[in-house]
Order: C-alpha cells, then structure tokens, then sequence
C-alpha cells in the first residue's frame, strides 16, 4: 500500500470511528443525579427531603421522561462533614455512575466536593451551600452556584443595615467555611459603608447553647449583632437573643442568612422585624405562587419551598435543557457546564438571566422584613419586600473576580 493510500484508509477509519462515537453518544439518553444535602440535622428544613422533591419535580417538568430518557435521582446525607460528602459522590461518581452532584448545603461539603467533581469530570449543581469561594477563588469549569452566595447577603442585609444607622457590628459566627466567608464578604461592606466591627466569637456548628456568645454580644454593646449562620444555628440565637434581652436592650439582630423554613420555626411574635436578604419568595408572583402549591402538595409537613429548593428546581431544569441540546448525555461535566453557561436561563421561579463564565447565574435579590403576627394573612405569609437588589449589584462583579476562568 502506498504512503497516501495509507494516509487515506487511516482517515476513513478514523472518520467511522468519529461517527460511531458521535452516535452512540447521541443515543445515551440516560442522566444520574445524586442529591447530597443535609437530610437529619440543622440544614434538613431548608434543604434535606425536599431538595429531592424540587429536583424530580425538575426532571418531570423537563419533558425528556416522555421523549424517552431514563433519568434517576439518588439522595444521601452528608452529615455537615467534607470527608462524609466527598466519600459519599466518590462512590456514586465511580460505582453509581452518577453525572451530577446537586444541592450541597455546607459550604465545607461543596469545596470538597467541587474539587472531586473537578477531578472526575463530573457536574456539580450548588444551589445551597453559600461560599462566593464556589465562584471565586476556588471556581472550576464544573461547578455552578444557582441561588445565592456571601457577597448577595452582605451586600443586600448588611449594606441595608448599615446604611440605616447600624454602623458598629458583633457577629456570631458558625466556625467553618460558610460562616468565615460571611463574616469576611459581610465586614467588607460595613466598612466600605463607613460602619466598624467591634469583634466576633466563632461557635460550633449545631450549637444548642449560644450563651456565653450572645453575652460577648451584648457586653461589645455593637448596634448590630450579626449571625453568620443558618437553619437551626439562626432559629437557636434567635431564640436565646430574646431570653437576653438583646433587641429590647436596644441592639438589633441582623439574619445575615435566613430562610422561609426558619421563620415558620420561630413564628411572627419572635421573628418579626426581622430584615434579611433572599433571592425567592414563594409569593411574589402568579408563577412563583402556583409552582410552590404544586411542591408544598408533595413536600413533608406541606411546607412552602426555601430558596435552595426553589434553585434546586431551577438548576437542574436548567442542566436538563443543556442535555437536550447537546443531543444525549456526553459523560463530559465540563462540556455540559459550558452547554449551560451557553444556553440562556429561564424558568417559572428565576425568570431569565445569564450563567456567567465563573458559574455563578445572575438574578436579582430582594431584601425582605418579616411580617408582624396582625399583618400575616394566612400561612406562610410572612415576608414583606423593602427593596429590590439589581442582579449585577447581587453577584460580585467579573472585574473584581478572582475565579481563574474569567477573562479580563
């Protein structure tokens, strides 16, 4: 055989081989998603069991289960520890042969597992954990951050409050990841706002005595005493904050993190007047109001959707588009992520809005105050809007961005 006739075979074999692939690629219509959340402890109100109905209530939606795709949803509980997490998606991603990893409350959990994923080459969706580290410093080309993150809740609270009049600070601080970002993102903006922080005490997380933090709180004599913290963390210092006296002796507590689930714990005779930032509220509109019957139908203890699930639900209706587009499932994280950042958003809850280059999708926030218990009209009524953040202003901007990924 001749050098060219050679060249031509070995072209012609490689451009079957292309096609072959090409076509038993378009043909896999199989998807694996394993929800790896808090399902037992502080985090399982806002995330746990029902993070699992808002996803499947996403793969239903998707239309792809009657277009003849087979996809499955698996849950496990990270138990608020990184090696638990990461042991956890390791498995699925080698034995279960799950594509991606979603919801992620606990911020430890989802560095660890983002750098797993990124590894594997595998997706994770993060709508719960908070860290804007998941799209900062520590981005990769498979992660996206859905819902939220530290810099939207010191931007939106924590400018809100300090622009009020609340310009010394106290926090109380969950000791990890999220709550060390918190604090930092949040005591950048007291400051740039003119505002000063008086000092802080890390606690545990899933604290049931917060005591002698709320006493440092109090003798710091701050106006502001900030709870870097969440689900049963926040309802806890909420809770004690009242049996010191804090707020009637004249401080004010700021909710630096606060969900829906959180203030039907506490009720409106203890939380109300309290102001915090979100980026969902089952009440906002007609779509937002018909989606969260359809989920509070499914969810245990018929509750109203947090904003993680609302993301949840958005998120993953999101991944699914891109997997339609791209035909079938690649078995490629990084190449579904770009599928995705290159698709625009738009769903019943978010609306419409970029996934930007760091992974992080762009919507607005609201800053919210809780009713008082004479203004709620009937369950579940219990914010009231204050203002409106613009989704550029929500998210820090690319150009102060230290994701890797972002071109500048």
């Amino acid at each position: 055989m001749t050098t060219t006739l050679a060249r031509r075979y070995a072209a012609l074999l490689a451009c079957a081989a292309f096609g072959f692939a090409t076509s038993a690629y378009a043909q896999d219509k199989t998807v694996k998603i394993g929800v790896l959340n808090d399902m037992s402890s502080l985090y399982a109100d806002i995330g746990g069991p029902n993070s699992v109905v808002a996803i499947k209530m996403a793969v239903e939606d998707s239309g792809l289960l009657k277009k003849g795709w087979k996809i499955d949803v698996l849950s496990g509980d990270h138990q608020n520890k990184p090696d638990v997490g990461v042991n956890i998606a390791r498995q699925w991603i080698d034995n279960e042969k799950v594509d991606a990893i979603a919801d992620t409350p606990n911020s430890g959990v989802a560095l660890a597992v983002s750098n797993l994923v990124k590894e594997k080459n595998s997706v994770l969706l993060n709508s719960g954990a908070a860290s804007a580290d998941l799209t900062g410093k520590a981005c990769t080309p498979n992660t996206i951050s859905y819902t939220y993150d530290t810099y939207m809740l010191a931007n939106g609270t924590g400018k809100a409050l300090t622009k009020a009049g609340g310009d010394t600070w106290f926090f109380l601080t969950a000791d990890y990841a999220f709550g060390h970002a918190l604090e930092r993102d949040t005591t950048a903006v007291v400051t740039a706002n003119g505002g000063k922080v008086l000092g802080s005490v890390k606690h545990p997380i899933n604290s049931s005595d917060f005591s002698s933090f709320l006493l440092q709180a109090q003798s710091s004599k701050a106006k502001v005493v900030g709870l870097a913290n969440a689900g049963g963390d926040t309802t806890n210092s909420i809770k004690q904050a009242a049996e010191f006296g804090i707020v009637s002796g004249g401080q004010k507590l700021a909710a630096l993190l606060l969900f829906i689930n959180d203030v039907h714990s506490l009720g409106l005779k203890t939380a109300h007047g309290l102001t915090f930032t979100e980026s969902f509220y089952w009440d906002m509109n007609e779509q937002t109001r018909a989606w969260s019957k359809r989920f509070a139908a499914l969810a245990s203890k018929n509750a109203m959707p947090s904003m993680t699930q609302a993301g949840n639900y958005a998120m993953v209706l999101h991944y699914l588009k891109a997997m339609e587009a791209l035909g079938g499932n690649p078995h490629d994280g990084a190449k579904v992520v770009a599928k995705m950042k290159e698709l625009p958003t738009d769903d019943p809850l978010f609306g419409n809005g970029p996934l930007r280059q760091d992974g992080r999708r762009l919507i607005p926030a609201y800053l919210f105050e809780v009713k008082k218990p004479e203004e709620s009209k009937g369950p579940w009524d219990y914010y009231k809007q204050i203002a409106t953040i613009a989704a550029e202003d929500a998210a820090k901007p690319l150009k102060d961005s230290d994701c890797p990924l972002v071109k500048k």
